[in-house]
């Protein structure tokens, strides 16, 4: 970090300028190209997606169904194997136990922590997977480190295609008195299948991670609109910086590695078409999304939202939301045609046609486009 990059914020105590998303803007270049001949596909590993989305393991908006639905659209539907699909055989009088709290508000947090007490059931784990493999997409779950040696052997078992090993903040090293600590790497070169770890917050972690043999790491924390991670541990990741960073640490882990390319997963408050182009503009290879699809008619809490950190059974770090309207089909607010112009529909047919009004015809073309900040940098 140059001096350049800092900011004296008190007697000899600097720190970081960061950017958010919303702060930089793309700049088109001297080429433009006919939508049709861009292509908004992406690769991890042997996995081949039509659309650069991973999905948040929310209950809230992943279900098996909806899991499905989002790799017929050609994306990575991931379900949370910690969650309410995997603790109950019918989870729909839980969806329905918090839809009539909610009314016309947002269910209380402490009634979405009573119904996560109910202890998660491995195998429940291997039946949702085969019920996702039966449909014919690429299947992946998410687990907490904490807990990923005890539920992992269920998910691999029932053939699952991707492991997501992700929490608020994932290192490589985590340091512990109270027994054995999760070793990544040891752990990923264990796995016939590829990992996803995260999230990382800079360039330091994000290589750190890419270390241990991840096929991809998640940058950012995945603060929402209701996340309260700021208010309740004082952490809070400007996400344009970090992905910037996590790109830089990429690139570096290739020349270390001669060739071996890990692709960086965006998380953090993308709501719109335009945060998913700018994230993919500085760097990412994909965004996981969770509060922007809860929009859809598919998604299991009908339209209420929250992130599986909100239901922690002691440091809830996040809010549940109001029960919004759906808008239309999955299929419609991940390709459209769009019901609005807020940027909330046809998420990936305008990352499209941002592609193509700046001339670049695949997303990594894409991630050398320019920007520029667009607000006042001081």
């Amino acid at each position: 970090m140059s001096v350049r990059d800092t900011v004296e914020i008190g007697l000899n105590r600097f720190a970081r300028r960061g950017y958010d998303l919303d702060e930089v803007s793309i700049v088109p270049s001297r080429r433009t190209r006919d939508v049709d001949d861009v292509s908004t596909a992406w690769q991890i590993d042997a996995f081949r997606f039509g659309i650069p989305l991973v999905t948040s393991p929310s209950d809230a908006v992943v279900s098996p169904a909806t899991a499905i639905a989002v790799g017929q659209a050609g994306g990575l539907g991931v379900l949370n194997a910690e969650g309410l699909w995997t603790r109950y055989e019918d989870p729909e009088p839980v969806y329905r136990k918090l839809r009539d709290a909610a009314g016309a508000g947002a269910p209380p947090v402490a009634l979405l922590q009573d119904v996560y007490c109910e202890p998660v059931k491995p195998g429940l784990v291997a039946e949702r997977i085969r019920e996702m493999r039966d449909a014919g997409v690429t299947t992946a779950v998410r687990v907490s480190p904490q807990h990923t040696e005890q539920l992992a052997p269920a998910a691999l078992k029932a053939g699952v295609d991707l492991l997501v090993i992700q929490g608020t903040i994932v290192s490589a090293e985590h340091v512990t008195t109270q027994g054995d600590a999760l070793n990544l790497k040891q752990f990923i070169a264990d796995l016939d299948v590829p990992v996803i770890v995260g999230g990382a917050a800079n360039y330091t972690t994000a290589l750190h991670l890419m270390r241990t043999g991840a096929a991809g790491v998640v940058v950012g924390v995945g603060a929402d609109s209701f996340s309260t991670s700021d208010d309740v541990l004082g952490i809070r990741v400007p996400l344009a910086s970090a992905i910037a960073d996590a790109a830089a640490a990429r690139r570096d882990y290739l020349d270390e590695t001669g060739g071996r390319y890990v692709h960086v997963i965006a998380n953090g408050r993308i709501e719109t078409s335009g945060a998913i182009a700018r994230a993919l503009a500085c760097g990412a290879d994909a965004v996981q999304l969770g509060e922007s699809l809860r929009i859809a008619t598919e998604a299991p809490a009908g339209g209420i939202w929250w992130d599986s950190v909100a239901a922690h059974p002691r440091l809830p770090r996040g809010g549940t939301s109001a029960p919004v309207q759906p808008v239309g089909p999955l299929e419609q607010v991940l390709l459209g045609p769009a019901a609005s112009s807020d940027g909330r529909t046809n998420l990936f047919g305008a990352l499209a046609r941002t592609m193509a009004k700046t001339g670049y015809r695949d997303l990594k073309e894409f991630q050398r486009v320019d920007l520029v900040i667009g607000g006042q940098a001081d």
